[in-house]
């Protein structure tokens, strides 16, 4: 690592600039204390590309953390903290270049490791939590193998005590039937259940320095809150903490220190209160003014938000390619009167009175085989409507039933018993040849639409089959002229280039394929898709949860649009609470697969009537108790 000439961190509070020795220039510093764990001093991070560009993508970041202490980054996707992160523990990837003053661990320069003594040092000395932990877990073995191996690769050769200590991990990280978990592989289990699984692996050596990348994104707000609780009680107890997120409420509920990234560089640091509390950099405030809540229902999230609302508002054109827009010849349906304008806050006695409910579900009950051959109820009697133009939300703990009942309103699995009508004809009880002609008229947009997409095909190739599934109803057949296709072909990619513009993608990202599009952009596309055959109902399941902040702002705010302008229903599915509230009209809550609570949003949040209920927004409190974060901006 060669050295660099450094430049000055801004910093307030407990991060006071300080000379840095050798350099003659500053660096942010934690407080005094005992020595560091880790180090970086004017980190520079590049990646090069096949023809060997360079692409900075880390600026002079400086940082240390110390035993029992928590240091937080948060910034957007791209912001570079997931790369400082992993630089610090030796995974900075391939194709890398890596320049700085200092980068230690435990001491040790990190660029004079070598694999074997990194083996070494992540696990007993270093734990690693990422985000996906369906990519991080063996898909062939049990999680519980996968944990017992870490044990048995430092040091624990009891087999019994393996299998006790795995057990009494997953139970610590919140894991029902932990025995059960354990002998299952990842595939078998719900996103959050994997995710703990992960951080119980994790943490299983009692490492004296965790690195956390988003660990806590697929976990709902009462399991979130245990596993914070467990990550505090390790802090207490001398544990180091890097923490990277982007919500808001675990980084105010761990953080001691806070770093705020903006494309690869430090924009503000100092104490967790003081950053979160009263920031000074604009774009520290922008990150604060996006998180969704209670306090901003009815109100769009980003300044484009409010801008095209107030163009639509006085009636001005609004400029084609952003979300919202009505580009020439695009098909629109008039929202149905009385729905919702996200500009105005509305407070409505019986907010469902006299709209038709376009999805009605009675009874519904579905039950499955365990690995321990005994059958399971996951859903258990739930029933809803969902009213046109109108967003119903459910909510509820990872393994509630919440995605086994969307999948039902989908048609995709049958239910053991009850119905779901679909404008009041029936939709459950079809079979799949009969349900095929209505297909169109309920989509769906998933947490993660790579998987969802052929990676083979380009955005347009995407949406015109959206458009168009094999030979629709005026599509020119096989025997049709060549001149006719190739009409056809081109009405098809002007309509895909309309809805692109409707969801604020641009012609060039139609142009590539969905691993070349960010998160964001990937999941503007799985809307376009999910918009395109005009349907009547689009669910979407966990579809913002693995966003960051701020490009989460901007799908709610195209979401909030999308139904001003044409009158969308949604079927939501989150088990962030503050998202939930921000969004919809009425909300069911779940509990062991059976429906616990159910109606208006304020209502539900203001004056919850079910033990469960009250619960889950004692947990939202206990993770929101910053002013900043409760919507006092």
């Amino acid at each position: 690592m060669n050295t660099l000439t450094a430049t000055a961190i801004p910093s307030r509070g407990a991060a006071p600039v300080v000379p840095n020795e050798g350099t003659g220039t500053t660096t942010a510093e934690p407080p005094a204390g005992p020595p560091s764990l880790a180090r970086l001093e004017h980190l520079n991070v590049w990646f090069a590309d096949a023809h060997g560009r360079r692409r900075q993508v880390v600026h002079d970041v400086s940082l240390a953390i110390r035993p029992g202490e928590c240091v937080a980054v948060i910034g957007e996707s791209g912001s570079g903290k997931s790369v400082t992160a992993r630089t610090l523990i030796g995974l900075t990837g391939p194709n890398s270049y890596v320049e700085a003053t200092t980068a230690t661990v435990f001491g040790r320069e990190v660029g004079t490791l070598g694999d074997r003594e990194w083996s070494r040092i992540r696990g007993t000395q270093i734990g690693f939590i990422l985000q996906d932990a369906l990519v991080s877990l063996d898909p062939l073995r049990p999680v519980g193998a996968e944990i017992a191996e870490s044990l048995r690769a430092h040091g624990v050769r009891d087999r019994a005590e393996r299998a006790a200590r795995v057990e009494r991990l997953l139970a610590e990280v919140g894991v029902p039937e932990p025995r059960l978990v354990a002998g299952q592989r990842p595939d078998q289990l719900s996103g959050g259940l994997r995710q703990r699984a992960l951080i119980a692996s994790a943490i299983a050596n009692h490492p004296p320095l965790v690195v956390a990348d988003e660990p806590t994104t697929a976990l709902d707000v009462t399991v979130q809150a245990q596993v914070l609780d467990l990550l505090a009680q390790r802090k207490a107890a001398g544990t180091a903490l890097l923490l990277i997120s982007h919500d808001f409420s675990v980084v105010g509920r761990l953080a001691d220190r806070v770093l705020v990234m903006q494309g690869g560089a430090i924009v503000e640091s100092g104490a967790a209160a003081e950053v979160l509390e009263d920031p000074q950099h604009p774009y520290t405030r922008q990150l604060l003014d996006a998180v969704p809540s209670g306090h901003t229902r009815g109100e769009f999230l980003t300044e484009d938000g409010r801008a095209r609302a107030a163009a639509r508002a006085s009636g001005a054109a609004v400029v084609s390619g952003e979300p919202g827009a009505t580009p020439a010849g695009t098909s629109q349906r008039q929202a149905p009167a009385g729905v919702v304008n996200p500009v105005e806050k509305v407070a409505e006695k019986s907010p469902a009175a006299g709209r038709p409910a376009v999805l009605s579900a009675r009874g519904l009950t579905k039950s499955y085989r365990g690995p321990d051959g005994r059958d399971r109820a996951v859903v258990r009697d739930v029933s809803f409507d969902v009213h046109a133009g109108r967003t119903l939300g459910i909510v509820g703990e990872s393994g509630s039933g919440k995605s086994t009942t969307a999948s039902m309103a989908l048609g995709f699995i049958a239910p053991d018993a009850g119905t779901v009508l679909l404008d009041g004809a029936p939709w459950s009880g079809l079979s799949v040849a009969g349900r095929r002609g209505r297909r169109r008229e309920v989509t769906v947009v998933y947490q993660d639409p790579l998987s969802s997409f052929d990676p083979r095909w380009t955005g347009e190739r995407i949406l015109t089959d959206a458009l168009d599934p094999s030979g629709a109803a005026g599509a020119p057949g096989l025997l049709a002229s060549a001149r006719a296709r190739r009409v056809h072909r081109a009405e098809q990619s002007e309509r895909a280039a309309e809805l692109a513009r409707v969801v604020g993608l641009a012609p060039e990202h139609l142009a590539k394929h969905p691993l070349r599009l960010s998160g964001g952009q990937r999941q503007r596309l799985a809307i376009a898709r999910a918009l395109a055959p005009e349907p009547k109902v689009v669910v979407l399941d966990e579809a913002v949860s693995a966003l960051d902040v701020s490009v989460q702002a901007q799908v709610l705010d195209l979401l909030a649009e999308l139904q001003e302008t044409l009158g969308t229903t949604y079927l939501f599915i989150s088990h962030d609470l503050g998202v939930i509230h921000h969004l919809s009209h009425e909300i069911l809550v779940m509990k062991d697969g059976e429906a616990v609570e159910y109606g208006d949003a304020d209502r539900v949040f203001e004056d919850p009537e079910h033990d469960y209920t009250q619960t889950l927004l004692s947990s939202l409190s206990s993770l929101s108790s910053l002013t900043s974060l409760s919507g006092a901006k």
